[in-house]
């Protein structure tokens, strides 16, 4: 059982159905590890939907070759979102990243524009996600929350991954399209990829574990 903490306000275990609905704002690696040690595998099925949001919800995919991973980003309340991401194969060391203006990877992540600044503030820029550290087997992992940052914004640009820390230096090392994500109770359909695999239900080892 995940003992109850600050980030945790209320768990509730359908045992028939095998479902376990946590509220609260623990990262989703953390309650699936806690669930885990129960002895049961565990599987996101989806995230809540805060009423006051058409879209609260989105994900940008990282299918490599080389680079994969998965960002999520939640509505929080107006002002507020939650980002969730994990990543394989990058390069081992400190590395830039941001949400960019632009969906367009026809020349990669070179062609998303600048990073995303609604605001046009000077060193204030809304999309500026900081530094991913990408450990000696190529895997980051990031929790956090961006203050000013509205989903509904975001929908059809993109996530990008530089070289360096330095954003300025380099045309970024790859990119992924932010889209919709559908929450628990929106859409019960299964993503699968093209060999079958549906993404949800697949194990750690694989590159996604959501639903969308």
């Amino acid at each position: 059982m995940v003992r109850a903490s600050r980030s945790v306000k209320n768990v509730d275990a359908d045992l028939t159905n095998q479902v376990v609905r946590v509220l609260g704002t623990s990262p989703v690696k953390i309650l699936t590890e806690a669930l885990e040690q129960t002895g049961r595998k565990a599987r996101l099925i989806g995230q809540g939907v805060p009423e006051d949001f058409l879209v609260s919800a989105a994900v940008a995919e990282f299918k490599g070759p080389v680079i994969f991973g998965v960002v999520r980003l939640a509505q929080v309340n107006m002002e507020l979102a939650r980002i969730e991401a994990n990543f394989s194969g990058l390069p081992p060391g400190k590395h830039g990243w941001s949400i960019n203006e632009f969906g367009d990877l026809t020349k990669g992540a070179a062609s998303t524009g600048k990073v995303f600044n609604p605001t046009n503030v000077e060193n204030e820029a809304v999309g500026d996600l900081g530094t991913l550290d990408v450990d000696d087997k190529g895997e980051a992992f990031f929790s956090g929350v961006k203050e000013k940052l509205k989903i509904g914004d975001l929908i059809g640009r993109s996530i990008v991954v530089y070289q360096t820390e330095n954003k300025s230096s380099d045309s970024g090392l790859t990119a992924a399209v932010i889209a919709r994500s559908a929450g628990v109770g929106e859409n019960y359909k299964k993503l699968c990829t093209c060999d079958g695999t549906t993404i949800w239900e697949a194990t750690s080892a694989d590159f996604v574990m959501s639903k969308v």
